[in-house]
């Protein structure tokens, strides 16, 4: 098993739904895999969460599973089989009714009816405001309104000409509109999310901590709906969420959003529709600074290796893209199309793997510049003093490993935001615990039975590291231990110890 510091996060898809491209893409270094609830049956993704979890039996590597709701994403409705081909200057409708784009009826000269999945799209978008088809490809900006109630019709002008198909996607940057943060299809997935065990959901379309806190309700209910009354509503046993920032409303609520969420996701793809292009690249780093200050990982996802795809190899801008990311602090980066119907998602995958891990050597020389402790922010001010100084004493002795007991989770998630650059291992024998730990930087989790003392503990930890070769005799390491594995609350201490020295006394 490889010590990762960053980690991959692979969508799942036609490309990658065989054991044997799972189990090599798990042999390079993912540690999450994506289901993307946007396509696919629940069948499909029962399946394709079995396979994942037989083949990580197999590999004994812990990976986790991220459900991916779609959020309330608007598309235009049915249109004729060939596309329509929207000139610069034609006039569009959009109307409340359900019309074919294209069939007789549908177009005049110079004029093309459309419906949508929002048909209060027609009463919401106000004059000047662009609506944006196809990610950004087909540009159009309202002109007016005619009609009220079912005649209603919203009358814009095309001012970026293309084709259009089917069931593409509209973007609406600057209205505000009122349709909810989870549909019938997300209440739906999330009811699958929990029945089936899976470890993280990701909220679509986020607009505000509002949206993340009717999903945690949500989770919630479900969550003690299955598992009993006497199921504490929060903590491991409730899904966590990671919010998906990809509309210039998130990123004006950004503070609160993180605050809120488990996990943020840079999502670049509809932000970068949302926004202007020349803003991303900041608003990424902001987003990073905001989820450090917070003690909350991030993912950077969206088009890192899109050539690949097609193509063997990448370009040399989306290996920069993954290196920066990862510069910035992103505690994970993530494919998409790369890995789901790429005609190369192992060699993504490897790519990545390999940049990152060139990366992740020269942050082991030169380490991430972090805010000072006291200005951290949220509950993540309570622990990021402490946090630092392990972070600290890591560097100062030059440790190769910091070693946690699973009943010491928090502080393996605490020590993963404080971001030391080496490799963490949390040894437990929680099987749900040991999955959700994949997505945090820096940690691998092993799996062990509880020991019989903290003694025991150290000798079982001293055998596997040195059994696969993550340190050798001589090499300082940090063992954060408790004082009873059976009673973590009754403490627990710091022992900076080098591999091969003698366990202690009976503890």
């Amino acid at each position: 098993m490889k010590l990762l510091l960053t980690k991959i996060v692979a969508t799942l898809g036609p490309a990658s739904a065989a054991p044997e491209v799972i189990r090599q893409l798990i042999d390079v270094g993912v540690r999450v895999f994506r289901l993307n609830f946007s396509h696919g049956t629940f069948d499909d993704h029962s399946q394709l969460l079995a396979t994942v979890r037989s083949v990580a039996g197999d590999t004994g590597v812990p990976v986790a599973v991220l459900g991916d709701l779609s959020g309330p994403k608007i598309r235009v409705g049915e249109v004729v089989k060939e596309g329509v081909m929207l000139e610069k200057g034609a006039h569009v409708e959009f109307v409340t009714g359900t019309v074919v784009t294209g069939s007789p009826g549908t177009t005049s000269p110079g004029r093309v009816a459309f419906s949508t999945s929002y048909p209060a799209l027609v009463e919401e978008v106000q004059e000047g405001e662009p609506i944006l088809l196809d990610d950004g490809k087909v540009r159009l900006t309202c002109v007016g309104r005619r009609g009220t109630g079912d005649d209603a019709r919203l009358l814009c002008e095309v001012t970026h000409e293309g084709p259009i198909t089917s069931r593409k996607g509209v973007n609406l940057p600057q209205t505000a509109l009122s349709l909810p943060s989870l549909t019938d299809k997300d209440r739906d997935c999330a009811r699958f999310a929990v029945e089936n065990d899976l470890d993280y959901v990701a909220l679509s379309f986020v607009r505000s901590a509002a949206d993340v806190v009717a999903l945690r309700s949500l989770l919630d209910n479900l969550t003690q709906a299955k598992q009993g009354a006497e199921a504490a509503p929060r903590g491991l046993q409730t899904l966590p969420i990671i919010s998906k920032i990809e509309k210039p409303q998130a990123v004006a609520d950004i503070d609160a959003i993180v605050d809120a969420s488990d996990g943020i996701m840079v999502a670049r793809g509809d932000l970068g529709v949302e926004m202007d292009l020349a803003e991303v690249p900041v608003v990424q780093k902001q987003i990073i600074e905001h989820c450090h200050a917070y003690g909350k990982p991030v993912i950077v996802a969206t088009q890192m290796l899109e050539t690949m795809i097609q193509a063997p190899t990448p370009t040399r801008a989306e290996t920069s893209d993954i290196a920066n990311a990862i510069l910035d602090g992103a505690d994970a980066v993530m494919l998409s199309g790369e890995t789901s119907v790429g005609k190369w998602p192992l060699r993504a995958a490897e790519t990545m793997s390999r940049v990152a891990q060139h990366t992740n050597d020269y942050l082991k020389q030169k380490p991430f510049v972090l805010r000072s402790p006291h200005e951290a922010r949220g509950v993540w001010r309570q622990f990021a003093t402490l946090a630092d100084g392990v972070r600290v004493m890591a560097s100062g002795l030059d440790a190769k490993l910091i070693v946690i007991w699973g009943a010491l989770e928090r502080a393996a998630y605490l020590l993963s935001r404080s971001k030391a650059p080496r490799p963490i291992l949390l040894f437990a024998d929680n099987e749900r615990q040991l999955r959700r730990s994949a997505l945090f930087f820096g940690v691998t989790a092993v799996q062990l039975e509880t020991p019989a003392s903290s003694d025991a503990f150290l000798g079982a930890a001293d055998h596997i590291i040195k059994k696969r070769g993550w340190a050798e005799p001589g090499d300082t390491v940090l063992f954060l231990k408790p004082t009873s594995l059976r009673a973590p609350d009754a403490g627990n201490s710091l022992l900076v110890r080098r591999m091969g020295d003698p366990v202690g006394g009976a503890a």
